[in-house]
């Protein structure tokens, strides 16, 4: 917990992430990291030296028609004090089932994204915590290398001006490993997503590209970053 901790805020320092009034919403998949990114803020409330406010937000796809079981993260945030939000929408059957799209994710990512946004800011936040960590970046920069012929990635801090909205990625110098092991050390409760797309996506393939990797280049995430930062690649 403390290691996380200690990624979270080196990233939140170098980035400028966080001010004192801040009033930060966490989007809460359910998934590894957002839980553990969730936890690790609520703990970070109590010391860290720009005060700040928490809530938590699941966007729930619905996938198949049928509503997600929260409760274990309702549950979650009533112990650690946060005010959780879900909002039910339908974005699973119109990726799936109205205009039943081949390749998805893309299509979903932004639809979820904007119903996330618009929650976020329905809720008074003027931040928006996203679970993304080290291992999302690089694999983010090599699909966008190989698919797309561009160097590029998503951003530590973005400012989304038509929604007066910071997206903050705090645990950008973590693993998914870290993720892993506070959830597990900490005994906190996982959602598994129901997509059908889950495990069979680009993203899922690019990680595996790079776990070969690493067996004849050590460190092979670790380099790629130091590469993004050198390069200053969208703010890092």
């Amino acid at each position: 917990m403390q290691k996380l901790m200690s990624y979270m805020r080196s990233a939140m320092e170098r980035y400028g992430m966080v001010q004192s009034g801040d009033n930060i919403a966490v989007g809460l998949s359910g998934g590894k990291d957002s839980v553990a990114l969730l936890y690790a803020l609520a703990r970070m409330r109590l010391f860290y030296p720009e005060k700040f406010e928490l809530c938590a937000i699941s966007i729930d796809m619905c996938f198949g028609g049928v509503e997600t079981d929260y409760s274990a993260l309702q549950s979650l945030c009533e112990k650690i004090d946060v005010p959780y939000i879900i909002k039910r929408t339908q974005i699973g059957e119109i990726i799936f089932d109205i205009r039943k799209k081949p390749n998805p994710c893309s299509l979903c990512a932004r639809m979820r994204r904007g119903a996330l946004h618009d929650a976020a800011k329905a809720a008074g936040c003027n931040k928006l915590a996203l679970g993304h960590h080290m291992d999302d970046a690089v694999e983010t920069f090599v699909m966008n290398l190989l698919n797309e012929a561009r160097v590029g990635c998503f951003s530590p801090v973005t400012y989304l001006s038509r929604k007066d909205l910071y997206m903050i990625r705090p645990m950008i110098f973590a693993r998914e490993s870290d993720c892993a092991r506070v959830t597990r050390r900490e005994n906190l409760p996982v959602v598994k997503s129901k997509c059908p797309a889950d495990g069979c996506t680009e993203r899922q393939r690019t990680k595996e590209l790079l776990n070969s990797l690493e067996k004849d280049y050590s460190d092979v995430r670790y380099k790629i970053l130091g590469a993004m930062q050198r390069g200053h690649i969208n703010g890092f």
